[in-house]
């Protein structure tokens, strides 16, 4: 007999501003306790000092929070010139200094220039990445390194918004994979410094900005459960850059019971996913098999109460 979960079927979207100190996993967790839902995931985990955007999905929406992980994202970080950590960032120990030279914005410009388009990195050794079934920031701990495959990512802009004697601010668009305190490595030595990064804040990610974010206070100052919820955003926010596709009762059954459907109205190529919906109610993602067939690819299990007839 299944187990049954404990919680509430909580279904949507957050739009979380994570604070610094806790990681991921310890707001997620919060968050999940505030809400009582039975399940909550987050989209892309972000560094204990990191702040800003972290979209937390809870029940259906954690099945197409992958949309998310591979999503471009906007991060606003802090440069500090003249030392290196073990880290990357403020939280390590300095194992490198070095003078600063006297350095004006058109000679952070012309080295920015340099790491703009498809540049390749070599993820940090503290960092989530695994080795042999271990997370490497855990050999980094314990004093270990290991060779790391070079990766090809994509900084879309850079932006620099202020500069100083000891470093500057900088506004970067990223694809997935990219990571800051490396790009602040490589810029810092590039400027024959070195560098690490101070602060780090999300911005964006995906189709979702900052400006809807919500902190830990203004969730705790809403007492009541439906209050809380009024808070999320759809399930199918996470998939809205897919095109749509609404069928009729009948197709609606038969995608519930696994099986394909004919449709015209959609012209994709083979292997291309596109959203489901019945009287504007979504029911999941579809994946074009042939032209005009469209197979179940991943559905909610809410889906059933769309259908007219009410098959499941």
């Amino acid at each position: 007999m299944a187990r049954r979960r404990r919680g509430l079927p909580v279904d949507g979207v957050l739009l979380f501003d994570k604070p610094k100190g806790a990681s991921s996993n310890q707001i997620l967790q919060r968050v999940r306790r505030l809400f009582q839902a039975q399940k909550a995931g987050h989209t892309g985990t972000l560094d204990p000092m990191a702040t800003g955007l972290l979209p937390i999905c809870f029940g259906e929406a954690t099945k197409f929070s992958s949309y998310l992980l591979d999503a471009d994202k906007v991060y606003r970080t802090r440069v500090k010139l003249g030392e290196v950590t073990d880290s990357g960032d403020a939280e390590g120990e300095v194992v490198e200094r070095c003078a600063v030279p006297p350095l004006t914005a058109d000679d952070i410009e012309r080295v920015l220039e340099g790491f703009r388009g498809e540049i390749e990195q070599t993820p940090p050794m503290y960092s989530a990445l695994k080795h042999q079934g271990r997370k490497l920031y855990e050999l980094a701990r314990e004093g270990k390194t290991v060779v790391r495959a070079v990766r090809r990512v994509t900084v879309y802009d850079a932006r620099l918004l202020a500069h100083d004697a000891e470093g500057f601010e900088l506004e970067v668009r990223v694809s997935k994979g990219t990571y800051i305190r490396t790009l602040a490595e490589d810029i810092g030595r590039a400027l024959g410094c070195g560098a690490h990064i101070t602060a780090l804040r999300r911005l964006k990610t995906g189709p979702f900005s900052g400006e809807a974010m919500l902190d830990l206070a203004a969730l705790e100052a809403l007492q009541d459960q439906a209050a809380r919820e009024a808070q999320l955003m759809p399930v199918d926010v996470l998939v809205e850059h897919l095109p749509a596709l609404d069928v009729d009762a009948e197709q609606a059954g038969r995608l519930l019971h696994g099986q394909p459907i004919h449709s015209e109205r959609l012209a994709l190529d083979a292997g291309s996913l596109t959203r489901l919906y019945r009287d504007e109610t979504f029911l999941g993602l579809g994946t074009v098999k042939t032209a005009g067939e469209i197979a179940p690819r991943r559905l909610l299990n809410t889906a059933a109460a769309a259908t007219s007839d009410g098959r499941a």
